[in-house]
C-alpha cells in the first residue's frame, strides 16, 4: 500500500471532511507507525493538524523505550504528544477502557474532533471470529465500524480495507506480549486462525465478507423500517415477531452500557407484547417504562455519591439520591410514597440542614423537633432526604409529606414524585 492508495480510500470515504484537528493513537507497533507516517505526510492534502497520543501500559521492559522514541519523534516533527500510564490490575478489558477514557479526555481538553486508530482488515477478521466464539448476536458480526461517534467527535479507522501485509516496512517495535497465549486475541491470531486457514486459505477474507454482508442486511432492514415508531405500541405490535425483534434490538442499541443478555432481551420483548402497564428495573441503572400506548427505557440519572450534598432536578426522569430512587413524573414499580410539588422546576433533593422546618397540620415545625416527637431513629435522621422547591420543604423521603404536598394532590399543575427505597 502506498500513499496514493491510502489517500484514495480516505477521500472516497470522506474520513476527514469534517475535521481539522486529528489525534492519532500510536502504540509503537508497525500498524500505528505506518498510519502515523501516512497521515503526517498527507496533512496538507487532507487539511488536518495532527496530534500523537500514547498509553504506556508499563507491562514490559521495553515500554519506556517505546515511549521515549515516540516522544522524540513527535518533538522532531513538531507534533503535540500526549501520554498517560496505565494503573491498576491489568487485563485486556481494563487496559482498553483506560486507553479510551484517556483518549476522550484529551480530545475534549485539546479540542480534537477525531481520534484515529490503526485497526486493519486482519484485526477486523479476528474481531468477527472472536465475537462468533463468544456467541454474540448477528448484529455484532458487523465487526469494527470505520467511523463511529466517540468522545467529542468521531473515532476513525482508515486502514480497515487493508491487510497487515499491505503495510510498508517502517521502523517499529515488536510487542513481545503479542505471542503470549494468555490473551484471547493472541490465541485467535496465533493459534485458531492459522489452523482454520489450513482448511481455507481465504478464511480471513471470508470473515471480513461476512461482516460486510451482515452490515448490508442490517442497513437494509433499518431502511425498510425507518418509518415505524418503535416505541408506539400500536405500531410495534402490528409487526411480525421477527420485525419486532429487530426493532427492539435497534432501539436497545441507543443504550451502549445496557447490554442485555439474550434472556433479558426476551424478557423485555415479552413485557412489551403481554403486559399493559409495567415499570421494570433492567440493569446498570436502566428502567423500562410502559403504559398502554408507548414504552421507553430511561436511565436513572445521575447516581449521586455520598459526597454530593444536594441534587437539582430540572426535568422529568428517574433519579438516584442517597438510599432512594425518585421518579419525577415517572411511576416506579412498588413505590413507597408519593410527594406532590409544582410543575415548575427546579426541585432540590438534599440532606437536612440546621434550621430546617416543615409545615404539618397547619403548624410550621422544626425538623429536629419533628424527629424527636415521632421517635425517628438516629440513623434515619442522618440519612433523611428532603424534597425542596422554592425554598420550601415538600416532604421527607419515605417519612412524611408536608401540607404543601398534600394541598397539591388534586391540583392540575402538580407533578408527582414517586419515591422508593433502594434494595
Amino acid at each position: 500500500m502506498n500513499k496514493k492508495e491510502f489517500l484514495k480510500v480516505v477521500k472516497e470515504n470522506h474520513f476527514f471532511d469534517q475535521h481539522s484537528k486529528v489525534l492519532i493513537a500510536v502504540s509503537g507497533g508497525k500498524d500505528s507507525l505506518n498510519l502515523f507516517h501516512l497521515l503526517f505526510d498527507l496533512q496538507e492534502k487532507l487539511g488536518i493538524e495532527l496530534g500523537m497520543i500514547h498509553v504506556n501500559h508499563q507491562q514490559r521492559p521495553e515500554s519506556q523505550e517505546e515511549e521515549d522514541y515516540l516522544y522524540n519523534l513527535a518533538r522532531e516533527l513538531h507534533i503535540p504528544f500526549f501520554v498517560d500510564y496505565f494503573t491498576g490490575k491489568f487485563s485486556e478489558d481494563s487496559a482498553r477502557q483506560f486507553r479510551y477514557d484517556f483518549f476522550k479526555s484529551v480530545m475534549e481538553s485539546e479540542l480534537y474532533t477525531a481520534l484515529v486508530t490503526a485497526h486493519h482488515a486482519d484485526d477486523q477478521a479476528e474481531t468477527i471470529f472472536m465475537r462468533i466464539i463468544r456467541g454474540n448476536r448477528l448484529r455484532n458480526l458487523r465487526g469494527i465500524e470505520p467511523v463511529q461517534p466517540f468522545g467529542t467527535g468521531q473515532l476513525i479507522r482508515p486502514l480497515l480495507s487493508f491487510r497487515k501485509a499491505d503495510l510498508e516496512e517502517v521502523f517499529h517495535f515488536e510487542d513481545s506480549s503479542n505471542v503470549s497465549l494468555d490473551y484471547f486475541r493472541n490465541r485467535v491470531r496465533n493459534h485458531y486462525m492459522p489452523l482454520l486457514e489450513e482448511e481455507n486459505t481465504q478464511f480471513s477474507t471470508a470473515l471480513v465478507n461476512l461482516g460486510n454482508e451482515t452490515y448490508q442486511y442490517l442497513a437494509a432492514l433499518k431502511d425498510l423500517t425507518k418509518d415505524i415508531q418503535t416505541t408506539k405500541l400500536e405500531e410495534f405490535l402490528a409487526q411480525t415477531p421477527a420485525v419486532r425483534s429487530f426493532l427492539l434490538q435497534e432501539y436497545l442499541e441507543k443504550f451502549s452500557d445496557l447490554q442485555p443478555t439474550r434472556a433479558q432481551f426476551q424478557e423485555i420483548l415479552h413485557i412489551l407484547e403481554e403486559k399493559k402497564n409495567y415499570n421494570h428495573f433492567l440493569k446498570n441503572n436502566y428502567y423500562l417504562m410502559k403504559n398502554e400506548k408507548e414504552f421507553s427505557i430511561t436511565k436513572i440519572i445521575p447516581k449521586a455519591d455520598e459526597e454530593i450534598s444536594n441534587l437539582m432536578i430540572e426535568s422529568e426522569g428517574i433519579y438516584e439520591f442517597g438510599n432512594f430512587l425518585i421518579g419525577v413524573g415517572r411511576p416506579l414499580e412498588s413505590f413507597h410514597q408519593i410527594i406532590y410539588v409544582k410543575k415548575e422546576f427546579p426541585i432540590i433533593l438534599r440532606h437536612r440542614q440546621a434550621g430546617d422546618r416543615i409545615l404539618l397540620n397547619g403548624i410550621s415545625k422544626k425538623l429536629r423537633r419533628y424527629f424527636i416527637d415521632e421517635k425517628i431513629p438516629h440513623k434515619n435522621r442522618q440519612e433523611a432526604v428532603l424534597i425542596e422547591q422554592n425554598k420550601n420543604v415538600y416532604g421527607i423521603a419515605n417519612i412524611v409529606a408536608s401540607d404543601l404536598s398534600k394541598s397539591m394532590k388534586n391540583d392540575t399543575i402538580n407533578v408527582a414524585l414517586y419515591i422508593k427505597m433502594k434494595v
